[in-house]
């Protein structure tokens, strides 16, 4: 087992990590008669795309020596109405600590290899964009 997850009401869940025992909240969003309080689960999901994408990036950075902490992603999840669901996910890389151009590439194509983006829909549009400082 991976997680469980408990209804607390109101809208809101508890979703428990078995292995390490963190605490994750979930309520719906306002435009879904929710509070707002927390990650929505689709705000989740867009965040778990630029996570998995940080952390492939991180294992190639770490084999070839490279590091880029400190480095950022701005998430923006839009939604499509008819059927409600994720229609597009924005994220904007900003990256420290990487100047070789090569070394740009191959980060940026790890990323792109991340179960997560492989995982979702060819439906929902991903504007993927890195900066590099």
């Amino acid at each position: 087992m991976t997680s469980k997850v408990t209804y607390l009401g109101d809208l809101r869940t508890s979703s428990v990590h078995i292995q390490s025992g963190t605490e994750i909240l979930s309520d719906a969003p306002v435009d879904n008669n929710g509070k707002g309080e927390a990650f929505s689960p689709t705000d989740s999901v867009a965040n778990a795309l630029a996570t998995c994408m940080m952390t492939i990036m991180g294992i190639k950075a770490r084999d070839l020596n490279i590091d880029f902490q400190g480095s950022t992603a701005a998430v923006t999840k839009i939604m499509n109405a008819e059927p409600r669901r994720i229609g597009a996910i924005e994220i904007i890389f900003e990256m420290q600590g990487v100047s070789e151009a090569k070394d740009k590439i191959i980060l940026e194509r790890a990323a792109m290899t991340c179960p997560v983006f492989l995982s979702l829909s060819t439906e929902i549009k991903k504007d993927i964009s890195f900066i590099w400082k």
